[in-house]
């Protein structure tokens, strides 16, 4: 049975991919910074899932959490770098807090996270790796230089550590969603999304399991000849 960690496991996409993985038999870490969403998350799954909170931003918090889950499972076969925040700003007004914050969280943790655990994939000659990215870095987006800047990071730094990893039967992979029916799209006017909708080749919007299926599939054996990817998972709005 393999060991699964991921990062953002109460929000939308992330408990769609905890939930993916719990009802397929795996040993679950699940982490967040929104505690009682935590228990939430502990109460609903009574067995093979551990919730720990961290707060990404920060270094030491991240190595106590590596530390927590490598105490309650041995060792990690399965990272998912799914958390990410937004702090969203034309350039000429963005703050150096804004964009500070968002590298931190989005693209930072990613290579803390993956540094401390990538050694125990290498000495077992087994691991996945999947980052989850976004659409908007291929697209670009207006009053988002920060996460765009985060999202596009990470998906070179996949492409090179796969390139460094791959003989050790390890994958590095992303997933980028496009627009998905999160708590987020809440915020947007009915109309605005319903022309946002029609942008979309197969007239609707995602859903959390629709990325989930893919980072799923990414993190599976039989997709041992698929690295250094970005899986765009948007219905066709880029092609």
């Amino acid at each position: 049975m393999k060991n699964v960690l991921i990062t953002g496991a109460t929000g939308g996409i992330g408990s769609a991919i905890l939930d993916i993985f719990y009802k397929n038999g795996f040993n679950i870490i699940a982490s967040g910074t929104n505690e009682d969403k935590l228990k939430k998350l502990q109460d609903k799954y009574s067995e093979r899932v551990s919730t720990i909170k961290c707060d990404l931003s920060d270094e030491n918090q991240i190595n106590h959490l590596v530390s927590q889950a490598q105490a309650s499972c041995d060792s990690i076969d399965i990272l998912i770098n799914n958390a990410g925040i937004t702090k969203d700003n034309v350039f000429l007004r963005m703050q150096k807090n804004q964009w500070d914050d968002v590298i931190n969280v989005n693209l930072n943790s990613n290579f803390f996270l993956t540094k401390l655990l990538i050694k125990g994939m290498i000495k077992k000659r087994w691991g996945r790796i999947v980052n989850i990215t976004s659409v908007v870095a291929k697209m670009g987006n207006a009053g988002q230089a920060n996460y765009v800047a985060s999202k596009s990071a990470i998906e070179g730094f996949s492409r090179t550590l796969a390139q460094e990893v791959a003989s050790r039967n390890i994958t590095i992979n992303c997933v980028a969603p496009g627009f998905v029916d999160t708590d987020i799209l809440s915020t947007i006017e009915p109309e605005k999304l319903k022309d946002m909708t029609k942008n979309i080749p197969v007239g609707r919007i995602g859903t959390p399991e629709d990325v989930s299926n893919a980072v799923f599939f990414l993190s599976s054996e039989e997709s041992s000849y698929i690295t250094g990817q970005v899986i765009h998972v948007n219905g066709g709005l880029t092609m």
